[in-house]
Formats: structure tokens, C-alpha cells, sequence
């Protein structure tokens, strides 16, 4: 996997880091999301150079997520604002705030809070199943191949499954045997349903499930 060809992958993730995974792309979108708009503006918090700045402003407008808008005409000079395409990134920066605010503080504290206007309150961002309601965790989701997955993305998610069904788990501590097994069993009664999603041919390249208990 080539960082050039990430945009090309059949991995959202991959995708998404061809836009926004670069350090400096990062604490552009930072600085969006604090109202930061102007390129000198940028420059002045960030302290890279010009040619740079230009370039990931650049990347993010032509990837839609920055909008770029006279705000002067004589001469012309432009501010950046967030699309809706980039104002759906705020979760993902939240969730890095939230990381760092929990494991990169330090004793001092954290460096800003963030208050929901409607409540009044300070708050840590959470992430829920739409479905349900209830909070996600890795070790309560398992992945199955979806419409636009490749012969190597159904792989390794049958790889995950494997994994999944004899009782391994993404969460490094211990959450009861319980959850483990359910788990376990609900990887186990999908393997149908990932041999059936499976591209003609590729059968051999995704090995075999089978349930351990």
C-alpha cells in the first residue's frame, strides 16, 4: 500500500486518510473548527511556511471539504471555510481532542473545554450506535464485507472474524467472559454470511472460519 494510492483503496479509512492524514492537515482543520478562516491568519498559529500552508489548503479545498471565498476584492484575498463534507469531520476531531485530553494533558489539565450551547454544560464527545442508542465499543462491533469491499478488504475481514470467533478482542483489558463468548458467537454464526459475500474465485484467498469455543 503506497501512501499515493491510498484514495484508491477499497478501505474508508485508507480513503480518509488521503485527505486529512497529514500533521499539518490535522491542525488546519484544528484551527477551522476554532474559526480560523484567513491564510495569514493560519500561518501566524501555525508557523510553516508559506508554500505549505498553500498546499494542504489547497488539498483540502480540491478534496471539498474547504470552500475558498473572497472576503476583499482590491486585491482579491480569500478566506477558507469548512464544507458541509468538511463540517462532518468535526466528530473525528473531536474523538483526537478527546484522546489527547484524556492520555496527553499532563497535571496542568486540559487546554480548552468545549461547552454545548444548548445544555451550557462542559462535555466529552461519545460515540453511540445509531441504531440503539447505546455507547460503542471495539470489543461489541464485529465488521462484515459491504457493497464496495475488494477480494484483499474481504479477506482481512474474514481474517477479523476469525479472530473474533475464537475469542480474541481489540480491547486490551479484561471485560468478562460474558461478552467474550457472546461475541464469539455471534463472529461464529456469520461465517455463512462472509462465504456467501465472497467475489467468484477469490474463496482461496480468505481463510476458513471456523467457531472455537
Amino acid at each position: 500500500m503506497r501512501w499515493n494510492d491510498l484514495d484508491r483503496e477499497a478501505c474508508s479509512m485508507a480513503r480518509t486518510v488521503s485527505v486529512i492524514g497529514d500533521r499539518w492537515t490535522l491542525l488546519i482543520l484544528r484551527d477551522c473548527f476554532l474559526r480560523v478562516r484567513r491564510f495569514e491568519a493560519f500561518q501566524q498559529r501555525l508557523g510553516i511556511t508559506r508554500p505549505l500552508l498553500a498546499s494542504r489548503l489547497k488539498k483540502l479545498v480540491d478534496a471539498g471539504v474547504l470552500a475558498k471565498e473572497p472576503y476583499q476584492q482590491r486585491p482579491v484575498r480569500y478566506e477558507y471555510r469548512l464544507t458541509p463534507r468538511g463540517l462532518d469531520l468535526y466528530p473525528v476531531v473531536m474523538a483526537i481532542v478527546h484522546w489527547g485530553d484524556v492520555h496527553m494533558a499532563g497535571p496542568a489539565g486540559r487546554p480548552l473545554l468545549h461547552t454545548h450551547r444548548d445544555c451550557g454544560r462542559d462535555f466529552d464527545p461519545v460515540m453511540v450506535c445509531s441504531e440503539c442508542g447505546e455507547p460503542l465499543r471495539a470489543s461489541h462491533v464485529h465488521v462484515r464485507p459491504g457493497p464496495g469491499a475488494d477480494a484483499q478488504m474481504i479477506a482481512g475481514a474474514a481474517m477479523g472474524f476469525a479472530a473474533e470467533s475464537a475469542g480474541e478482542s481489540p480491547d486490551a483489558s479484561a471485560d468478562g467472559s460474558a461478552a467474550d463468548e457472546s461475541a464469539a458467537d455471534g463472529a461464529a454464526a456469520d461465517g455463512a454470511d462472509m462465504a456467501a459475500s465472497l467475489p467468484p474465485g477469490s474463496e482461496e484467498t480468505v481463510p476458513r472460519k471456523r467457531s472455537i469455543r
